[in-house]
């Protein structure tokens, strides 16, 4: 099985924390909707005829395309690839694009799941963020998804803002459950570099994000989810029973992947690509017929990190026959001596077949495998 994304970087205007590949002109976007259909072509033998289960639409903001750029990537994929009859196709959307009639056009294109990228209920909030949408579109628009029968439904929220207290987040997250949303994605604010938020930070325009805070909101939420019937099934992401993101899931259990679209990364069981993260570029090689790409074949010790990175994040953790599989002597000695130090101060507990974190280890999911890396 495999899954496909496609990178659609455009975006009205770009949030003050986002470090993704996107520009604020749609100039090209005529140009790179027929590039990304090229590439498609071009790429097809990658995945080596395995039936692809999920699509997904990223960006950027997806929901920019038109009805007529978005059924012509989907017919180009339909095809170049054989989709699965129930292939997952999600499609990024911002609130302020969701209107009742997209809906019925996204439905329509064979559009299954939405993810919407919701971030707050508030509006200073949305403002300090540079969102596009208002909170009266983030409410409207979960309304108007639901009643046109995209029940698969998913949004994003941002915790530990300077503007967020304790109480605006549990509001924030009655809200979200309150609809009824199967599934939701929380991330911390990171403040990266050379982004807006970074220099306004330096400059003491905006207020740095506080570590505490965020610790303590995550925690909460946790709690929250767990008692509202969500399952805590990866470290920023919660779904009610059947309802996790099936694209995303086979990243997390090492799926092979095929990403079209300037920046998009791929991964074919042992060698990851990525395309070159500059629009003009991308479009001007796929119309000389090549793929704007580079890439590394991983070795043995490379694949094994990556699985410690992207497996320790889930609820399923480590399994420790992959491990012993993968691991020289030495590095099953070495791997275990670290664990079970995780073990003793409560950062993981142990499953049937391995390891997998506490809630307090979530808060340094990422640290923790890197520590197990050899």
């Amino acid at each position: 099985m495999a899954g496909i994304y496609l990178h659609i970087p455009f975006c009205k205007q770009g949030c003050h924390y986002c470090n993704f590949h996107f520009s604020t002109s749609l100039r090209y976007k005529p140009e790179l909707v027929t590039a990304l259909q090229q590439e498609a072509v071009l790429r097809t033998p990658y995945l080596a005829g395995a039936p692809v289960e999920t699509v997904y639409f990223g960006g950027g903001t997806p929901s920019l395309l038109s009805d007529a750029e978005l059924n012509g990537l989907l017919d180009t994929l339909r095809r170049q690839f054989p989709l699965t009859a129930d292939a997952e196709i999600t499609l990024e959307a911002n609130p302020d694009d969701i209107t009742p009639e997209r809906l019925r056009a996204w439905k329509g294109a064979g559009v299954n799941r939405l993810s919407i990228g919701t971030q707050s209920f508030f509006e200073d909030e949305l403002r300090w963020m540079n969102r596009a949408h208002t909170a009266a579109h983030a409410r409207q628009c979960i309304e108007d998804s639901l009643a046109a029968g995209l029940n698969n439904l998913s949004i994003d929220l941002i915790y530990g803002s300077p503007l967020l207290s304790d109480e605006r987040w549990e509001e924030n997250v009655r809200i979200a459950t309150g609809y009824g949303v199967p599934h939701l994605s929380c991330y911390a604010l990171t403040v990266e570099e050379k982004t807006p938020l970074h220099k306004q930070i330096e400059k003491r325009q905006k207020t740095d994000v506080d570590n505490e805070q965020q610790a303590r909101q995550f925690l909460l939420l946790m709690q929250w989810l767990k008692a509202g019937g969500y399952e805590h099934y990866e470290v920023s992401n919660f779904a009610k029973p059947g309802m996790r993101s099936r694209h995303n899931s086979s990243y997390w259990k090492g799926l092979p992947y095929l990403g079209l679209g300037p920046s998009a990364h791929s991964f074919n069981g042992t060698e990851r690509s990525w395309n070159i993260a500059n629009n003009t570029a991308y479009i001007r090689a796929l119309k000389e017929g090549r793929a704007p790409q580079e890439s590394e074949a991983l070795t043995r010790a490379q694949r094994l990190n990556e699985y410690f990175m992207i497996s320790l994040r889930t609820i399923e953790g480590i399994d420790r026959s992959r491990v012993n599989t993968a691991a020289t002597n030495s590095e099953r000695k070495d791997i275990e001596a670290r664990l079970s130090v995780f073990l003793r101060e409560g950062l993981v507990r142990e499953t049937p077949s391995g390891y997998a974190l506490t809630d307090e280890g979530m808060l340094r999911a990422d640290g923790l495998a890197a520590e197990l890396f050899v």
